[in-house]
C-alpha cells in the first residue's frame, strides 16, 4: 500500500511538472499554436502514456477557458490568458504604436490593425500576442484605459459637408474630424487646435473638438502660436492675472529702503543681451584695499512682490519658466513684473535679494554675506559693449569690468582644474524682417564678456545652495535643511560607450570610462575638434552623453560644474525655481526650521518637467525657422556631413548653417544602400559603397514641409551608376521620422533630440 501511494504521489508530481511546462510554452510564444504531439515532446516525452497525459492537460486547461483548440489537435492560449499589461502608447507616423510599460526592458509594439483606435498618450492595455527571439514583444491593444487629452494643432481642410484638419504632430497620421455645424466660420487652410472628443470603432478618422482658432497657415504669429499651442503652452496672461499684476504696490517706501543693505553709492552695473528687457542680474564692485575686492551680485527681488499662493505665484508655478522661441519671449511672470517692477533697469532704484562676496587676487573668499538690498544701476551694458572694454581697456567703467573680468577668468580656470566641463557651444540666431521672415542664420560666440557675468552668478549660485543646505547646531554639527538643488548626475558607462564608439568615426580615441577623468578628457577632446568640421556633431553628442539637469531636494551634486552642492538663484523672473530658492534663503536667514520636503520635491519635479517643455517648443520654433529658410532653397546644393544614420535614411548637417535634414535610403540614386547597425554604416548594394558618420557630403534641397517641420535631402554621390529600374526594395517603416536640426547621430524614435540648444541663459 505504501509502495502504491509513493508511485501515485509520483505520477501526480510528474503531471504537475507537465502542466507547468506545457502553460510556460504557452505563455513563452502566446500566439503560436502547438500540436498535441508538439506539446508532449516539449513537456516530458511523446510516447502513447504521455499524449495521453498532455490531451488530459489540455482537456482540463480547455474546460478552464486557459487554452482554445484553433484546428484538429491544435491548441493557442485564449485571449483573456495572453500576458496583459497597462501602458502608455506612443503612436508613431506609420499609426503603429509602441507601447512603454513601466518595468519591462522594452516596448510592446502594436501594428495599426491591432491599435483599436488608440492614440498617442493613451493609457492602453495590450495584450501580448507574440515573443521574439530577441526579446522583443508584439501585442494587441485590448482596452483604452483612459484617453489623452493633449490638443493637436493642424490646418483645417474645408469641404461642402465637413471639415478634416490634418494634425502637424507626426503623431497623429490620421486626420481628425470637425463638424461643420458646431463650427461654421473655420476657413479652408486656417490653423486650429482641436482635442479628440470620440472615436468609435470602425469609423476612419476621430471626431475632435474646436479649442481655439489660430490664424491662417503661414502666417508667423500663427506658427508661434501654433508651437505654444502644441505643447500647451499659454501666449498671453488671463485678465485676473493682468489685474493682480496691475494692482501691485510700486512705491519704495522709505522704511524699506532703511531694512535693507544700501547698495546705492556704489559701482553697479548690469550685462545683457542687447535684445533682453528684464534685467533680472546686476553686479557691483568696490575697492576693499589693495587686491581685496567686494562684489555684489545683485538678484531682483521677485519675491517682494509676489506673495506664495498668489495669483500670480500659482501662474508662475503652472508656467515653471519663460519660454524663449525665435522671435519672441513668452515670460513667466506679467510684464508690469519682469520688464517693469522687477527689472534692474539704469538710473533707478531697485529692489534685490544680493550675495556679496570679499574676495582676494587669489580668489579666496573672506567674507560673504546674503541678504535683501537695495541698489541703483549706473549703467546698462550690453554684452557686446562690455565686451569692447575689455577688449580696449577704455569705456564707462573700465577699471571695475576689467577687474571683474580678471576674477572671473580666475575662477573659470579653477572650475575646470576642479573638474568642471567646458560645454561651451554656438547659440543658433535668425535675422528676421518685420514680418518674422528669416533672412539669414548666424551664431552668437560666448565671449569673455559672457565667461565674466556666467562665473559670478554660478559662484552665487553655488555659495548660497551651500548656505542653505546645513545649519549649525549647538554643538558645532552640521543638520541637513530642505532646499532646492540643480543637481547633475554622473554619465551612466552605456552612454558613454556609445560615444567612445561615436567618436571613433573621426579618428578620436576617448579614453576615460568614469569619474573626474571623464571630464579631464571630454574637454582634451573639444580643443582637439575646436573648428573642425565634426565639432557641432561630436559637441551634440557629447551632450547627450550626459545626464539631464534637473531640480531636486536632495542633493547628488552637479557634475558638469563639479559643484557638491549647487542651486539656481540667479533668474527669478524667469525661472520659478530661484524664487524658491530666495523664499528659503530668507526663511533660513530669519532662523526657521527646514522647509517641507515633500511640497519643495513637488514644485521641484513641476519646474522640471516645464522646463523639458519650454526647451521642447524652443526647439520646435528653431525648427521651423530652418525650414522656412530652407524653402527658398529648393533645388539648390549644399556642402554637408553626415550627422547621423538609420534604417531608413541618412541625416545631412549643413557646413554653412548647421541645418539638417534627411534623404531616404530608398531615394538616393546609383545604388540600393541598407543600414548596418554592427558597423554604423550604409552599405551599398551593387557598388559596395559605404558611408558613416562625419563623411563630407553632397546634397540638393528636396522638399521642406513647414507643417511638419520636416526637411527632405536628395543625397548626390559622384559617380554612381545610374540607378537599375525596377521596383524598390521592401522598405518597412519606423517609429523614427525627420525633422530639420531634428534627430542626429542616429537617434531612433522618442529618444531624439534637437542639435541645437540655446545658450542664451545665465548660470546652468
Amino acid at each position: 500500500m505504501k509502495k502504491q501511494n509513493t508511485r501515485r504521489t509520483q505520477r501526480s508530481a510528474a503531471k504537475t511538472d507537465r502542466t507547468s511546462v506545457i502553460l510556460n510554452l504557452f505563455r513563452e510564444a502566446p500566439n503560436n499554436k502547438f500540436s498535441l504531439k508538439h506539446l508532449a515532446s516539449a513537456s516530458g516525452g511523446a510516447s502513447k502514456e504521455g499524449r495521453r497525459e498532455t490531451l488530459e492537460i489540455l482537456g482540463r486547461l480547455f474546460e478552464e477557458g486557459i487554452v482554445e483548440e484553433c484546428a484538429r489537435e491544435k491548441y493557442r492560449l485564449t485571449q483573456k490568458h495572453l500576458p496583459h499589461y497597462e501602458g502608455v502608447a506612443d503612436m508613431t507616423s506609420s499609426g503603429a504604436v509602441y507601447v512603454r510599460v513601466e518595468g519591462l526592458e522594452n516596448d510592446i509594439f502594436v501594428n495599426q490593425r491591432n491599435a483599436s483606435n488608440a492614440l498617442d498618450g493613451d493609457r492602453v492595455e495590450v495584450a501580448v500576442m507574440h515573443r521574439g527571439r530577441d526579446g522583443k514583444l508584439e501585442g494587441q491593444v485590448t482596452r483604452i484605459v483612459e484617453r489623452n487629452r493633449k490638443p493637436y494643432v493642424g490646418v483645417a481642410e474645408v469641404g461642402a459637408h465637413q471639415i478634416f484638419v490634418r494634425a502637424d504632430s507626426r503623431r497623429m497620421p490620421m486626420d481628425i474630424y470637425l463638424s461643420k455645424r458646431t463650427c461654421p466660420d473655420i476657413r479652408d487652410g486656417e490653423k486650429v487646435v482641436v482635442r479628440i472628443a470620440d472615436w468609435q470603432p470602425g469609423s476612419k478618422s476621430p471626431v475632435g473638438e474646436l479649442v481655439e482658432r489660430l490664424g491662417m497657415a503661414g502666417n508667423n504669429d500663427t506658427e508661434m502660436h501654433a508651437i505654444l499651442a502644441e505643447y500647451e503652452l499659454p501666449y498671453r496672461f488671463e485678465e485676473e492675472v493682468e489685474r493682480a499684476a496691475g494692482a501691485i504696490d510700486a512705491r519704495i517706501t522709505a522704511g524699506e529702503i532703511a531694512s535693507r543693505r544700501d547698495f546705492r553709492d556704489t559701482v553697479t552695473f548690469t550685462v545683457d543681451p542687447a535684445d533682453a528687457k528684464d534685467f533680472d542680474d546686476a553686479l557691483s564692485v568696490r575697492r576693499v584695499r589693495d587686491g581685496v575686492w567686494e562684489i555684489g551680485v545683485h538678484i531682483a527681488d521677485v519675491t517682494h512682490y509676489v506673495r506664495p499662493h498668489s495669483t500670480i505665484d500659482d501662474e508662475a508655478v503652472e508656467r515653471g519658466t519663460s519660454v524663449y522661441l525665435v522671435d519672441r519671449t513668452v515670460p513667466m511672470l506679467p510684464e508690469r513684473l519682469s520688464n517693469e517692477l522687477c527689472s534692474l533697469r539704469p538710473n533707478e532704484t531697485s529692489l534685490c535679494f544680493s550675495a556679496v562676496f570679499t574676495l582676494d587676487e587669489n580668489l579666496e573668499i573672506l567674507d560673504e554675506w546674503f541678504g535683501r538690498t537695495v541698489i541703483h544701476s549706473d549703467r546698462r551694458f550690453t554684452y557686446a559693449e562690455a565686451q569692447e572694454v575689455i577688449e580696449t581697456g577704455r569705456g564707462d567703467y573700465a577699471e571695475e569690468i576689467l577687474t571683474l573680468n580678471r576674477l572671473a577668468q580666475g575662477l573659470r580656470r579653477q572650475r575646470f582644474r576642479n573638474g568642471a566641463i567646458s560645454f561651451d557651444r554656438e547659440e543658433v540666431k535668425f535675422r528676421l524682417d518685420e514680418n518674422g521672415r528669416p533672412l539669414g542664420i548666424y551664431f552668437k560666440e560666448q565671449k569673455e564678456s559672457n565667461q565674466m557675468i556666467e562665473e559670478f552668478m554660478l559662484l552665487a549660485n553655488r555659495r548660497v545652495a551651500e548656505f542653505c543646505s546645513h545649519r549649525r547646531s549647538e554643538k558645532g554639527r552640521a543638520v541637513p535643511r530642505t532646499m532646492v538643488y540643480r543637481v547633475h548626475d554622473t554619465p551612466s558607462e552605456e552612454k558613454l560607450d556609445r560615444f567612445r564608439q561615436f567618436i571613433l568615426r573621426f579618428g578620436h580615441v576617448f579614453k576615460a570610462s568614469k569619474g573626474r577623468a571623464v571630464a579631464r578628457e571630454m574637454n582634451k577632446l573639444f580643443a582637439q575638434i575646436k573648428g573642425s568640421t565634426e565639432e557641432n556633431a561630436v559637441s551634440t553628442m557629447a551632450v547627450r552623453a550626459m545626464a539631464k539637469a534637473y531640480y531636486s531636494t536632495d542633493n547628488i551634486g552637479h557634475y558638469g560644474l563639479a559643484f557638491p552642492c549647487y542651486t539656481h538663484f540667479t533668474s527669478p523672473i524667469r525661472r520659478y525655481p530661484d524664487m524658491m530658492v530666495h523664499r528659503l534663503l530668507a526663511h533660513y536667514l530669519a532662523g526657521g526650521k527646514s522647509a517641507d520636503k515633500a511640497e519643495i520635491d513637488a514644485l521641484c519635479e513641476r519646474a522640471s518637467d516645464r522646463e523639458v517643455i519650454a526647451a521642447e517648443a524652443e526647439r520646435a520654433s528653431i525648427k521651423y525657422k530652418m525650414v522656412e529658410f530652407m524653402k527658398e532653397h529648393i533645388g539648390e546644393e549644399f556642402e554637408g556631413h553626415i550627422s547621423g544614420l538609420t534604417e531608413w535614411g541618412v541625416y545631412v548637417e549643413l557646413d554653412e548653417t548647421h541645418i539638417e535634414g534627411m534623404s531616404f535610403l530608398r531615394d538616393i540614386e546609383g545604388d540600393y544602400f541598407s543600414f548596418e547597425e554592427t558597423t554604423y554604416e550604409i552599405v551599398g548594394r551593387a557598388t559596395g559603397r559605404r558611408l558613416t558618420l562625419g563623411d563630407a557630403v553632397r546634397i540638393r534641397v528636396k522638399r521642406a514641409d513647414l507643417q511638419k517641420r520636416q526637411l527632405d535631402f536628395e543625397l548626390l554621390l559622384p559617380g554612381a551608376p545610374a540607378r537599375h529600374k525596377g521596383g524598390d526594395p521592401d522598405f518597412h517603416g519606423s517609429r523614427g521620422s525627420h525633422t530639420a536640426g531634428g534627430n542626429g547621430a542616429g537617434s531612433r524614435g522618442r529618444n531624439g533630440s534637437g542639435s541645437h540648444r540655446s545658450s542664451r541663459r545665465k548660470g546652468r
